[in-house]
């Protein structure tokens, strides 16, 4: 049976700061999960790879014991969760496919309306980094199911994590296949020496190109980051000289690319913003990009460069 989707539905970004017991952060985060839907979520997202500090600050053979194969225990609260609740939960999980495969991998569950809490199913990232401090392609193998929107009770829904947020292909490959929005679980931060000289661009260049995507492809884009500062010692050992300030201000912005609801930098915060399918609707109306997209003369975007070489 086709589901029914409401014009107007109400999405939370869980900003949260995370620490070295992962019990703990999953703990926090269905915490946070049920005080959103207090507040009248109807779709939660929380930050990337929530439920360990951000351990891709180096090369350990020994951290891919946090991964867990999905469908699994965190899974199973997780479903519970969005089943108790009664919402949409998207959640970036470190995924164990098989002996030597991991992926950083973002599950979709439904629990809205009549539906049960079921994984509604998984999008693993595609786009990997391996610059200082975020070594990722040491564990992530590049996710190979591709761009995809999700059917749930409060319609249809995409999600991109981090790294992809600077590709426009990956968001508007996805909005194609019909998402409303587009979710953007993320995991990044300043290098503290870099940060005085370079740390406003940076930050001005992460909020634009995402802004960039709702106008382009007439969609909502939520994004949701976390805080505080981390060496990625999951043991929670300090490591000299070494760590991020995650910069948090995670924001949720419309087809027009206005900035409906942002955070601090420095605080956990519940942000809540309003999807008006009516206003996605007469912003494509009126500003008609996927219409006249030229579709005949796209072909070279698949080539890596188009120089001759």
């Amino acid at each position: 049976m086709e589901k029914q989707v409401r014009d107007k539905f109400t999405v939370a970004l869980i900003q949260m700061s995370c620490g070295s017991e992962p019990a703990d952060n999953l703990a926090k985060a269905v915490h946070r999960v049920a005080e959103a839907a207090r507040e009248g979520a109807d779709v939660v997202c929380l930050p990337e790879l929530f439920q360990t500090q951000y351990f891709c600050q180096r090369e350990d053979a020994a951290l891919f014991d946090l991964a867990e194969p999905i469908p699994g225990a965190t899974t199973e609260t997780l479903a519970a969760a969005a089943r108790k609740n009664k919402v949409v939960l998207i959640a970036s999980l470190f995924e164990k496919r098989a002996p030597g495969v991991y992926h950083n991998t973002a599950a979709i569950f439904d629990g809205g309306g009549d539906s049960d809490g079921r994984l509604a199913g998984i999008y693993r990232k595609m786009h990997i980094p391996d610059d200082p401090l975020y070594y990722e392609k040491f564990y992530f193998t590049p996710g190979d199911l591709g761009f995809k929107a999700f059917d749930t009770s409060a319609g249809k829904l995409g999600t991109l994590i981090c790294w992809d947020q600077w590709y426009p292909e990956a968001a508007r490959l996805t909005a194609l296949q019909g998402a409303s929005v587009l979710f953007f679980p993320t995991a990044i931060g300043w290098h503290p020496a870099e940060k005085a000289k370079f740390g406003a661009s940076q930050h001005d260049a992460w909020r634009t190109i995402q802004r960039a995507h709702a106008i382009a492809n007439g969609v909502y884009v939520g994004v949701v980051n976390r805080v505080g500062f981390e060496t990625g010692d999951i043991r929670g050992n300090s490591v000299p000289g070494k760590g991020l300030e995650f910069w948090g201000g995670s924001f949720f912005c419309d087809p027009f690319g206005r900035v409906l609801a942002e955070a601090s930098h420095d605080k956990e915060e519940i942000l809540l913003g309003e999807v008006d399918l009516r206003h996605l609707e007469d912003t494509r109306r009126n500003w008609p990009f996927l219409r006249d997209r030229r579709i005949d003369s796209y072909a070279p975007i698949t080539n890596r460069m188009t120089d001759g070489k």
